[in-house]
């Protein structure tokens, strides 16, 4: 009998996959196996400048290639624009969000002012320059024209929560929440409509995810998406957070430094098998 756990692999269409994202796949389909439950393939592609049709084609043929198999249909981001936008705007009755009218030269001039700021994952942590602005300037630089995005107002959706959140990650433990780390996110961005933040927790929840099984460096994002989970009413998974693959040098593997690719991999005669030992090689936390 299937067990209601779930997990996923949800990789954006920005390039050809290298053996960090076949890991990636591999931990959580292993995940699911495991538990005797739902390995769920989502394709996340609402970075409209990046992402790439011929890329998502390369996706589902490269995971098949080394064995694995999904739930169908796949689950692609840009069919579902308008379900991120009623949660975004439900937030936006709501007084949660904010428009931003700054620039990334805005950002960092101020930044630069005040002498610095604290850094997130996600770079410099917002310095809430249009935080204060009233609604009088606000609608008045909507009607003119100018483009913004929405921000999280971060201490009122912390007043709507009260209590202290927390969640639950495998081999980290128990983890309080602490989305002050990164400060008021856009939660929509001025050329797509949505952020990551807002489209995976609405997915995951959608999707039945119970585990959501990523790389080290998401972990930081998850006190902000723990966050999105209470205000927006959602279940929250169980999170599992593993090890990076890295290249001889120490370096994780990454698409900016053109790790080398599954494809190439394929071309050059490596098996699926000799792959995936390398996986099962890899210390990983109990």
């Amino acid at each position: 009998m299937t067990s209601t756990f779930a997990t996923r692999f949800a990789p954006s269409p920005t390039g050809l996959l290298h053996l960090g994202h076949a890991f990636s796949a591999w931990f959580s389909f292993q995940s699911a196996r495991q538990a005797n439950g739902r390995f769920i393939l989502r394709i996340e592609d609402i970075d409209f400048t990046r992402c790439r049709r011929k890329f998502q084609a390369a996706i589902l043929e490269d995971l098949a290639w080394l064995g694995f198999e999904w739930e169908s249909p796949v689950r692609r981001q840009t069919d579902h624009l308008a379900e991120y936008a009623a949660a975004a705007n439900s937030l936006l009755d709501r007084g949660l969000l904010y428009p931003c009218f700054c620039s990334r030269k805005d950002i960092l001039r101020e930044i630069k002012a005040a002498g610095g700021a604290p850094h997130s994952s996600e770079g410099p942590v917002y310095p809430g320059i249009c935080r204060s602005l009233s609604q009088d300037e606000r609608e008045s630089r909507m009607a003119a024209g100018q483009s913004f995005a929405l921000r999280l107002h971060l201490q009122r959706a912390l007043e709507t929560i009260g209590s202290p959140l927390t969640w639950l990650d495998i081999g980290h433990g128990l983890q309080k929440a602490q989305p002050e780390l990164l400060g008021d996110v856009v939660l929509v961005r001025k050329d797509i409509g949505c952020s990551y933040h807002l489209a995976v927790v609405w997915d995951d929840a959608l999707q039945g995810v119970t585990r959501v099984t990523r790389g080290l460096d998401l972990f930081e994002a998850t006190h902000l998406q723990r966050l999105l989970q209470a205000i927006l009413g959602l279940p929250t998974p169980e999170y599992h957070h593993h090890p990076l693959l890295c290249d001889a040098s120490g370096r994780r593997l990454a698409k900016r430094d053109q790790s080398e690719t599954l494809r190439s991999l394929r071309e050059r005669g490596v098996t699926p098998d000799e792959i995936l030992m390398r996986f099962t090689q890899v210390d990983l936390p109990t």
